[in-house]
């Protein structure tokens, strides 16, 4: 059995490892995907650890690029638009409960090409026209206009979109 060290008790050792296994769970919670720092508080407020330990860990996974909020807002941008088909509103709400800054949010929404996006708009408008089995014109534009705007886009072009639907049978 060693001996320790003068100030270095048990209980001390036991704090160190588990900061250290803190450490490497939240490292590896960052290494699976692109996380914001909101994401990775409040997964290191679950984890008995005191307050100066989690800045510690924080401040460590921001300095090894574990954490960068620049690649998120750019991962989750194009994942949500390309993958999950959100407009540019759903978007930045989104990343605006993630305590993303306004000018992060705003240089993440310019990576949306226009033409992609208003052909993205289209071909949703028009799978959602199709769809919806609804006799009365008017019911049948608003219940695709809803869906459109609930899935984020802006309703002046949501709008725009729809009023190129003059029948019913047109698509």
């Amino acid at each position: 059995m060693s001996v320790p060290e003068k100030g270095n008790s048990v209980s001390g050792s036991k704090k160190n490892n588990s900061y250290s296994k803190a450490l490497k769970k939240i490292a590896a919670y960052c290494a699976y995907q692109e996380r914001a720092i909101s994401e990775v508080v409040t997964k290191l407020d679950e984890i008995d650890l005191e307050e100066d330990e989690k800045e510690k860990i924080l401040q460590n996974l921001i300095e090894q690029d574990f954490i960068n909020e620049q690649r998120f807002v750019r991962s989750f941008v194009k994942g949500r638009f390309n993958l999950k088909r959100w407009g540019r509103v759903r978007i930045r709400q989104e990343l605006k409960m993630r305590g993303i800054s306004d000018q992060l949010v705003q240089e993440g929404l310019e990576l949306l090409q226009p033409e992609e996006y208003h052909d993205t708009l289209l071909h949703l408008a028009e799978r959602k026209w199709k769809l919806t089995h609804e006799s009365d014109l008017y019911k049948k534009k608003s219940k695709v206009g809803r869906f459109l705007i609930f899935r984020g886009f802006e309703s002046d072009l949501v709008w725009e979109i729809l009023e190129q639907f003059k029948t019913k049978d047109e698509l």
